[in-house]
């Protein structure tokens, strides 16, 4: 029986030409990858549009809730008292972080604003810039001013993007509980590093991830978690307000990792770590000091930008 051989071979290197089932594949492969490509930027593009409504969505309602506060007279908005003044280091420095004298240092009072730090840290000595998004908060510090007579440096504006303010600018930066307004603490910590100088000190007060994730009345006599870790928490009900969540605030509770982590990664060395002590072992349940005795409320910190490159390496050093 004859026997038909047929045989497929590819083009010869002398002519160099592909076949057209070849080129048609090499067609479809470039196609089917500009698609992928087209869509994965479109998801890109899309998903940072969307942090960046939800960060501006959340310093509008953050900024409207604070000059609320500002004009209600809530106690967040009381301005420094003639006793504090009297003794304005003991006040801010309780544990004693700042080594005795702050005389003539640059401070940033970064989203500190109310009529209260502002006078105190100039009481001590120093000179003194406030940073703050909410404009009614920094009307206090303008009349605290004018009142007590003393030069402050107020300025409106995000704690994300300081650009108003020079590298290296300052020995130290205070921030009060703040960076739970924000859904991206690294931004924050980026730029308290750049505008602190080599050596300068950050000392800062969070809300701890558990005080957000936790629920703020007992369910069946437990305190239970509800809020996923980077997630907005649960505010308080309008009728049953809390020393915990601040009115009509919008917050986002910060794992562990991303505040200590992130003061690290910004060029910073971690000194010191408390947690201050609000629970009360007399207090009626569902209030602020029974469930500090088993959901510590806020973290202090104290950290340090390490001498030359705020990039150079980083780390936590405790005592």
């Amino acid at each position: 029986m004859p026997v038909t051989i047929v045989q497929f071979s590819s083009p010869s290197p002398a002519s160099g030409r592909p076949s057209r089932r070849e080129g048609d594949l090499g067609t479809l492969t470039l196609v089917v990858f500009t698609l992928l490509l087209t869509y994965f930027l479109g998801w890109i593009i899309s998903l940072n549009a969307s942090n960046e409504l939800e960060l501006a969505t959340s310093e509008q309602q953050n900024q409207s809730a604070y000059d609320r506060m500002a004009r209600t007279g809530h106690i967040l908005a009381k301005t420094v008292t003639a006793e504090e003044l009297s003794r304005p280091l003991a006040i801010v420095d309780g544990a004693g972080w700042l080594g005795g004298s702050i005389r003539g240092w640059n401070v940033l009072c970064l989203a500190a604003a109310g009529g209260r730090h502002s006078a105190l840290y100039h009481a001590a000595g120093a000179n003194v810039t406030v940073l703050d998004i909410s404009d009614g908060m920094l009307e206090l510090d303008r009349r605290v001013s004018q009142e007590l007579k003393f030069n402050v440096r107020l300025i409106h504006g995000s704690m994300l993007d300081m650009p108003m303010l020079r590298d290296a600018e300052f020995d130290l930066v205070i921030q009060p509980v703040s960076t739970c307004y924000v859904p991206d603490v690294a931004r924050v910590f980026a730029e308290v590093s750049r505008v602190l100088k080599p050596n300068g000190l950050y000392i800062s007060q969070h809300k701890q991830p558990i005080n957000l994730q936790a629920s703020l009345k007992t369910q069946n006599g437990k305190y239970v978690i509800e809020t996923e870790l980077g997630m907005a928490a649960f505010p308080a009900k309008a009728d049953e307000p809390s020393p915990l969540r601040e009115p009509s605030t919008r917050e986002f509770a910060h794992s562990l990792e991303s505040i200590l982590g992130g003061i690290c990664k910004s060029g910073m060395v971690i000194e010191d770590i408390q947690e201050p002590n609000h629970a009360n072992q007399d207090a009626s349940i569902d209030t602020m000091g029974h469930r500090s005795r088993f959901v510590p409320p806020y973290l202090r910190i104290k950290a340090r930008k390490k001498g030359g490159s705020p990039t150079a390496v980083s780390g936590l050093i405790l005592p």
